[in-house]
Protein backbone atom coordinates (compact mmCIF):
# COMPACT_ATOMS: atom_id res chain seq x y z
CA UNK A 1 0.00 0.00 0.00
CA UNK A 2 1.47 3.60 -1.16
CA UNK A 3 1.63 5.74 1.70
CA UNK A 4 0.16 9.32 1.39
CA UNK A 5 2.60 12.41 1.05
CA UNK A 6 3.04 13.87 4.08
CA UNK A 7 2.09 17.65 4.03
CA UNK A 8 5.43 19.95 4.14
CA UNK A 9 5.14 22.66 6.90
CA UNK A 10 6.23 26.45 6.49
CA UNK A 11 9.95 26.95 8.49
CA UNK A 12 9.64 30.60 8.24
CA UNK A 13 9.37 32.54 11.17
CA UNK A 14 7.03 35.38 12.20
CA UNK A 15 10.01 38.21 13.14
CA UNK A 16 7.29 40.95 13.12
CA UNK A 17 6.78 40.99 17.19
CA UNK A 18 10.84 40.70 17.28
CA UNK A 19 10.64 43.85 14.83
CA UNK A 20 8.62 45.44 17.31
CA UNK A 21 10.46 45.34 19.98
CA UNK A 22 13.78 46.28 18.55
CA UNK A 23 12.02 49.10 17.23
CA UNK A 24 10.72 49.86 21.02
CA UNK A 25 14.39 49.69 22.67
CA UNK A 26 15.42 51.84 20.44
CA UNK A 27 13.55 54.50 20.65
CA UNK A 28 13.25 54.03 24.70
CA UNK A 29 17.22 54.88 24.52
CA UNK A 30 17.40 57.54 22.05
CA UNK A 31 14.67 59.40 23.81
CA UNK A 32 16.46 58.34 27.18
CA UNK A 33 20.33 59.15 26.31
CA UNK A 34 21.72 62.39 26.39
CA UNK A 35 24.26 63.85 23.67
CA UNK A 36 27.83 64.20 25.18
CA UNK A 37 28.98 67.93 25.25
CA UNK A 38 32.49 69.07 23.88
CA UNK A 39 34.68 69.53 26.72
CA UNK A 40 35.20 73.16 27.40
CA UNK A 41 38.95 72.82 27.71
CA UNK A 42 40.11 69.45 25.62
CA UNK A 43 43.34 68.17 27.68
CA UNK A 44 45.49 65.08 27.34
CA UNK A 45 45.66 63.47 30.69
CA UNK A 46 48.97 62.03 32.44
CA UNK A 47 48.81 58.14 32.03
CA UNK A 48 48.13 55.95 35.08
CA UNK A 49 47.88 52.26 36.09
CA UNK A 50 45.41 53.32 38.95
CA UNK A 51 42.57 55.19 38.26
CA UNK A 52 39.54 55.77 40.89
CA UNK A 53 36.20 56.45 39.81
CA UNK A 54 35.15 59.87 40.65
CA UNK A 55 31.69 60.83 41.74
CA UNK A 56 28.72 61.44 39.75
CA UNK A 57 27.58 64.51 41.87
CA UNK A 58 28.71 66.98 44.14
CA UNK A 59 32.09 67.40 42.40
CA UNK A 60 33.74 70.62 41.27
CA UNK A 61 36.23 69.89 38.27
CA UNK A 62 39.45 72.64 37.98
CA UNK A 63 41.08 71.67 34.62
CA UNK A 64 44.86 73.01 33.67
CA UNK A 65 45.65 72.87 30.15
CA UNK A 66 47.42 75.61 27.51
CA UNK A 67 48.51 77.60 30.20
CA UNK A 68 44.76 78.28 31.15
CA UNK A 69 42.36 77.10 34.18
CA UNK A 70 38.82 76.31 33.54
CA UNK A 71 36.40 75.51 36.32
CA UNK A 72 33.50 74.15 36.32
CA UNK A 73 30.64 72.05 38.65
CA UNK A 74 28.40 68.95 38.06
CA UNK A 75 24.62 69.47 38.88
CA UNK A 76 22.75 72.55 37.21
CA UNK A 77 21.11 73.36 40.80
CA UNK A 78 24.90 73.74 42.20
CA UNK A 79 26.02 75.71 39.32
CA UNK A 80 23.08 78.43 39.62
CA UNK A 81 23.53 78.72 43.00
CA UNK A 82 27.16 79.09 42.64
CA UNK A 83 27.19 81.90 40.22
CA UNK A 84 24.55 83.72 42.52
CA UNK A 85 27.26 83.82 45.32
CA UNK A 86 29.85 84.98 43.03
CA UNK A 87 27.43 87.67 41.83
CA UNK A 88 27.67 88.74 45.64
CA UNK A 89 31.13 88.84 46.18
CA UNK A 90 31.75 90.73 42.75
CA UNK A 91 28.26 92.88 42.80
CA UNK A 92 27.00 91.37 39.93
CA UNK A 93 23.63 90.65 39.11
CA UNK A 94 22.81 87.91 36.83
CA UNK A 95 19.28 87.33 35.68
CA UNK A 96 17.08 84.18 34.85
CA UNK A 97 18.14 84.04 31.28
CA UNK A 98 22.19 84.03 31.99
CA UNK A 99 21.73 81.77 35.18
CA UNK A 100 19.81 79.51 32.85
CA UNK A 101 22.32 79.45 30.31
CA UNK A 102 25.23 78.78 32.47
CA UNK A 103 23.37 76.31 34.44
CA UNK A 104 24.36 74.40 31.31
CA UNK A 105 28.23 74.94 30.91
CA UNK A 106 30.10 72.01 31.81
CA UNK A 107 32.93 74.44 32.36
CA UNK A 108 34.13 77.82 31.68
CA UNK A 109 37.62 79.72 31.75
CA UNK A 110 37.27 83.43 31.74
CA UNK A 111 37.26 86.33 34.13
CA UNK A 112 33.42 87.36 35.89
CA UNK A 113 33.73 90.59 34.19
CA UNK A 114 33.32 89.28 30.93
CA UNK A 115 30.69 86.03 31.79
CA UNK A 116 27.32 88.58 31.38
CA UNK A 117 28.54 88.97 27.66
CA UNK A 118 29.58 85.62 26.74
CA UNK A 119 26.11 83.97 28.59
CA UNK A 120 23.92 86.16 26.01
CA UNK A 121 25.92 84.47 22.75
CA UNK A 122 23.92 81.96 21.31
CA UNK A 123 24.46 78.35 22.78
CA UNK A 124 26.24 77.07 19.55
CA UNK A 125 28.94 79.88 19.90
CA UNK A 126 29.58 79.41 23.42
CA UNK A 127 30.32 75.81 22.78
CA UNK A 128 32.42 76.33 19.98
CA UNK A 129 34.57 79.00 21.60
CA UNK A 130 36.40 77.60 24.42
CA UNK A 131 39.71 78.48 22.10
CA UNK A 132 38.77 82.24 22.96
CA UNK A 133 38.64 81.99 26.87
CA UNK A 134 41.51 83.36 28.13
CA UNK A 135 41.26 81.45 31.52
CA UNK A 136 40.03 81.80 35.46
CA UNK A 137 42.47 84.22 36.64
CA UNK A 138 44.64 82.30 39.56
CA UNK A 139 47.37 85.01 40.12
CA UNK A 140 47.84 86.74 43.65
CA UNK A 141 46.33 90.25 42.55
CA UNK A 142 43.33 88.77 40.73
CA UNK A 143 42.60 85.40 42.16
CA UNK A 144 39.35 84.29 41.37
CA UNK A 145 39.62 80.70 41.04
CA UNK A 146 39.59 81.14 45.32
CA UNK A 147 36.37 82.73 44.80
CA UNK A 148 35.02 80.40 42.52
CA UNK A 149 35.80 77.31 44.84
CA UNK A 150 34.07 79.22 47.89
CA UNK A 151 30.92 79.89 45.82
CA UNK A 152 30.55 76.38 44.75
CA UNK A 153 31.35 74.97 48.49
CA UNK A 154 28.65 77.53 49.97
CA UNK A 155 26.18 75.77 46.53
CA UNK A 156 26.94 72.18 48.14
CA UNK A 157 26.61 73.20 51.69
CA UNK A 158 22.76 75.17 51.08
CA UNK A 159 21.65 72.91 48.27
CA UNK A 160 22.93 69.39 49.22
CA UNK A 161 24.39 70.16 52.64
CA UNK A 162 27.31 68.17 51.89
CA UNK A 163 31.35 69.10 51.47
CA UNK A 164 32.24 69.33 47.99
CA UNK A 165 34.37 67.25 46.02
CA UNK A 166 37.03 68.76 43.92
CA UNK A 167 39.31 67.10 40.93
CA UNK A 168 42.57 68.61 39.39
CA UNK A 169 42.52 67.42 35.68
CA UNK A 170 45.81 68.19 33.92
CA UNK A 171 47.32 68.37 30.60
CA UNK A 172 50.34 65.81 30.46
CA UNK A 173 52.50 68.41 28.88
CA UNK A 174 51.54 71.51 31.66
CA UNK A 175 54.03 72.93 33.41
CA UNK A 176 54.56 71.84 36.78
CA UNK A 177 54.20 75.05 38.64
CA UNK A 178 51.23 75.89 37.36
CA UNK A 179 49.41 72.49 38.54
CA UNK A 180 51.10 73.14 41.83
CA UNK A 181 49.51 76.91 42.11
CA UNK A 182 46.14 75.11 41.64
CA UNK A 183 46.59 73.28 44.11
CA UNK A 184 47.93 75.99 46.75
CA UNK A 185 44.68 77.40 46.08
CA UNK A 186 43.12 74.32 46.90
CA UNK A 187 44.83 74.43 49.99
CA UNK A 188 44.29 77.85 51.00
CA UNK A 189 40.55 77.39 51.37
CA UNK A 190 41.16 74.04 53.35
CA UNK A 191 40.62 71.69 50.46
CA UNK A 192 43.50 68.83 51.16
CA UNK A 193 41.76 66.06 49.86
CA UNK A 194 40.92 66.17 45.67
CA UNK A 195 41.08 63.55 42.78
CA UNK A 196 43.20 63.70 40.41
CA UNK A 197 42.22 62.63 36.94
CA UNK A 198 45.02 60.36 34.69
CA UNK A 199 44.18 58.09 31.82
CA UNK A 200 44.64 54.65 32.00
CA UNK A 201 47.72 52.19 30.83
CA UNK A 202 48.78 48.96 30.98
CA UNK A 203 51.21 47.98 33.59
CA UNK A 204 53.23 46.98 31.40
CA UNK A 205 54.28 50.09 29.64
Amino acid sequence: MAKGKMKKKSMGVDMTAMCDVSFLLLTFFVLTSTAKLPEPLPVDTPSSTVQTKLPESNLATITIGDEKVFFGVLGREDRITTLEEMGKIYGIEFNDKEKEAFSFLEGFGLPVAQLKSFLNLPADVRNSTSADQVGVPVDSLNNQLKDWVKSARVAAKNNNNQVLNFAIKGDADESFPAVKNVIDILQKERVNKFFLVTGLRNEDF
